[in-house]
């Protein structure tokens, strides 16, 4: 019998995978590629009038609306990364993904679920210093301090891929190439693979929860502080208007973690493709369409500097 490693380089690499997304019917194919191109385009079209507003109305050039700015910019990525290849998936019958495109789109990927992690901690902790500290609060999120934390959150989350990715890469695929999902992920490539991945899942545990449960403490510490000073406000009127201004950012951390959460940060024999590939539609695809809604197009501010953005032109400028 030959030894187990030269029966591993005599077997069958794989070179492709077959994605085949949340459904085989036929049917229900259509209605998925209605469904998700409506939410894809209300994506797109939501972050992108959040990056003009930001930039053409000088009164939202301030901390809150610059790392909202940020945030659409990886909701619009985030949502690119996966949907247009399902939505192509579902009106041909060639399904097929390369194994450097399976890579390239896990990269993409795991980069803006990583950055929107962290950008939610940098966000709740804005919210802290303009709750707890009003008086400091220009001092402490001045331009530089907001630039700073906005690049440590692209740099991470950008690294936190590479780690994935390059030891994805080591592992070797020789068995069975149908994945039952809508894009190429982690714990889906692991049950395919026929390397050891032990190594690459103390990796994504450790690596991963670094960056989301880090952004998660963040975020859980700033709130403990927030409600405490929120309780030691005397009037209600005050109360209320103290916990709106977070109220749409906890709603959103409360979803994108959870979900997050529970689909990485759990053991690899656990994970089921059928009953788990639909977590990252929530987290991945509808949370980036309703972060515009839930953070901005309900606020006043957000509506008319709306009108004036859609009937001028002006050169894009930063904090003033």
């Amino acid at each position: 019998m030959k030894p187990p490693h030269q029966m591993l380089q005599n077997a069958t690499t794989v070179t492709e995978f077959i994605l085949l997304g949340l459904s085989s019917n036929p049917e229900d194919q259509l209605i998925l590629f209605g469904v998700f191109l409506l939410v894809y385009l209300v994506a797109l079209i939501g972050n992108t009038l959040i990056l003009l507003i930001v930039s053409f109305n000088k009164r939202l050039h301030n901390p809150m609306y610059f790392f909202l700015g940020n945030l659409s910019v990886v909701d619009i990525g985030y949502t690119t990364s996966t949907v247009p290849k399902m939505l192509m998936n579902y009106l041909s019958q060639d399904k097929t993904i390369s194994l450097a495109g399976c890579f390239s789109q896990m990269y993409f990927f795991i980069s803006f679920g990583g950055i929107e992690c962290l950008l939610l901690g940098v966000m709740a902790y804005d919210r802290y210093a303009a709750i707890c500290h009003p008086l400091r609060y220009s001092v402490l999120m001045r331009p530089k301090v907001c630039i700073c934390l906005a690049a440590m959150a692209w740099i991470l989350g950008l690294a936190n891929s590479g780690v994935h990715s390059g030891m994805m890469s080591r592992l070797s695929f020789c068995r069975d190439n149908v994945i039952q999902h809508f894009f190429c992920d982690i714990p889906p490539l692991f049950q395919l693979s026929c390397s050891d991945t032990q190594a690459n899942q103390i990796a994504t545990f450790v690596v991963g929860c670094g960056v989301a449960m880090g952004s998660f403490l963040v975020t859980l510490v700033s709130y403990v502080y927030i409600v405490l000073a929120i309780l030691r406000i005397r009037t209600k009127e005050g109360r209320l208007k103290a916990f709106s201004t977070c109220a749409s950012h906890l709603t959103v951390v409360n979803i994108y973690f959870g979900t997050i959460l529970f689909t990485y940060m759990k053991p690899n024999s656990t994970y089921s493709q059928e009953q788990d590939r639909a977590l990252p539609v929530l987290y991945g695809i509808l949370t980036p369409m309703l972060n515009p809604i839930i953070y901005s197009l309900r606020n006043k501010d957000v509506q008319g500097a709306l009108r004036k953005v859609l009937g001028k032109r002006g050169s894009i400028k930063w904090f003033m």
